[in-house]
């Protein structure tokens, strides 16, 4: 009786904000806008009040027999690192960082908020935004403007809500296309060597990993399902690993971001190319890259990823990818153009993989050849870069826990010891072990 009388008074509230919504600077808009990341999006953000009510999304603790958990807020202020991301621009490592890129501060400067906070533009914010909420709902989730009030009156459906301007975050390919957007950039916000060298924090990103770690707002029930697409695992992390590789090459072939003076953008190239001591015999060969000792190699490890991949999905398109890939190697040291031509063809290749991957099934035959492919690969030369152990580390966790909900547990079993010793092996960039990893990975047995 007591849900039935809140969902009433939600319902009328709802009604009554439809009519506060000019009052409140939020006049309506076609309900026909294309979903893009929300911080260019055309609708206005109005700040995470408009989701924190005790009654919304603010519950101390989950609603029971509620299609969703009501304490979205209090998960993300509380166990949630974007809540503090416009903090982290107070610390002193933000200081000195900002100082050393000729900025006042952090707090105040585009290039950081772009990523630290929800920066949409300032004739996009509502009465109570507050950039200092940091990564908050609505970058994410899309400016409330549209579809806050069908949204709380509980009368639409999931789609009634994107059609009103939500973002559709359980979309992989829209998710990765978000994520991405901040944990290595676009054409409007990007990650430069500059920044990595005043002393920011190394990027590293993988989509199914990094979708687990976040502390979840949701739950994947029976209910959910029936609202929402869920892509597995696997197919998550192969999408997320297609988008990637299509940022970093867009970016090698963009004039504006793909070089920076006379040197090429030295972030889309292995850092440990070049950052690594000097008197260490360290460097060893890798087949696949073609290249000689003593030249900054593109960072592949996307690439290297795909290929396993797209060897099981489309043999021809992994094909392609591998020569391409290597062609793009081989183009760092013929000149511009070839680099430019070779970047672009890598391209199209990773949007052609992101249509296949968008529509594939990924189902245990695949969970299972990814297994195979990942370890195999992994106890190889290709795998000697840090980057690209990290990647089949991060993989192999993804495809474990898609085997586990796929019902394959013997593919997966006693595989977590051995990760956790691979992600220790990893654990400390300078001096990462790469023999400890390899060794890690020996240990992984999958069923047959």
């Amino acid at each position: 009786m007591i849900r039935i009388k809140i969902a009433k008074t939600l319902q009328q509230l709802a009604r009554a904000a439809l009519f506060l919504l000019p009052a409140l600077g939020l006049a309506t808009l076609a309900s026909d806008a294309r979903a893009q990341t929300p911080q260019y999006g055309q609708d206005l953000h109005i700040g995470v009040t408009s989701c924190a009510g005790s009654t919304c999304h603010g519950a101390t603790t989950p609603w029971e027999n509620s299609t969703v958990l009501q304490n979205e807020y209090v998960t993300w202020s509380q166990k949630d690192e974007h809540s503090k991301a416009y903090a982290t621009l107070l610390n002193e490592d933000s200081k000195r960082i900002a100082a050393n890129l000729g900025l006042p501060n952090a707090h105040e400067a585009d290039l950081c908020l772009d990523c630290h906070a929800d920066n949409t533009p300032k004739d996009k914010r509502g009465r109570f935004f507050q950039i200092s909420d940091g990564v908050a709902c609505e970058s994410c989730h899309g400016g409330a403007q549209r579809y806050l009030g069908i949204h709380i009156s509980g009368a639409a459906n999931h789609q009634d809500n994107l059609n009103a301007g939500m973002y559709p975050t359980e979309d992989p390919v829209k998710r990765a296309e978000l994520c991405l957007s901040c944990h290595f950039g676009d054409d409007k916000k990007f990650v430069t060597h500059r920044i990595m060298g005043a002393g920011h924090p190394r990027m590293s990103f993988e989509l199914d990993t990094f979708t687990a770690i976040q502390p979840a707002h949701f739950e994947i029930d029976n209910d959910y399902r029936k609202r929402k697409a869920v892509a597995n695992g696997v197919r998550t992390w192969a999408i997320g690993q297609a988008i990637a590789l299509k940022r970093r090459v867009d970016a090698a072939a963009d004039p504006q971001r793909g070089w920076d003076g006379l040197f090429p953008e030295l972030v889309l190239f292995d850092c440990q190319a070049c950052h690594h001591p000097l008197t260490a015999p360290t460097w060893q060969p890798r087949p696949s890259t073609g290249l000689p000792s003593g030249v900054v190699r593109f960072d592949d490890s996307n690439a290297l990823m795909l290929g396993i991949i797209a060897d099981h999905v489309d043999s021809d398109l992994g094909a392609t990818l591998k020569q391409q890939m290597k062609a793009l190697h081989a183009s760092t040291l013929e000149g511009l153009e070839a680099y430019k031509t070779a970047a672009n063809a890598l391209k199209e290749t990773a949007d052609g993989l992101v249509a296949k991957f968008s529509t594939h099934a990924f189902g245990k035959d695949d969970i299972a050849a990814m297994m195979t492919g990942v370890l195999t690969q992994a106890a190889a030369a290709e795998f000697s870069d840090y980057a690209g152990a990290e990647q089949a580390t991060m993989a192999l966790s993804a495809i474990a826990a898609a085997a586990r909900d796929a019902g394959m547990a013997e593919l997966a079993k006693g595989i977590d010891a051995p990760l956790a010793k691979a992600f220790t092996a990893l654990d400390k960039y300078d001096g990462w072990d790469h023999p400890g990893f390899q060794a890690a990975i020996a240990e992984i047995k999958p069923a047959p």
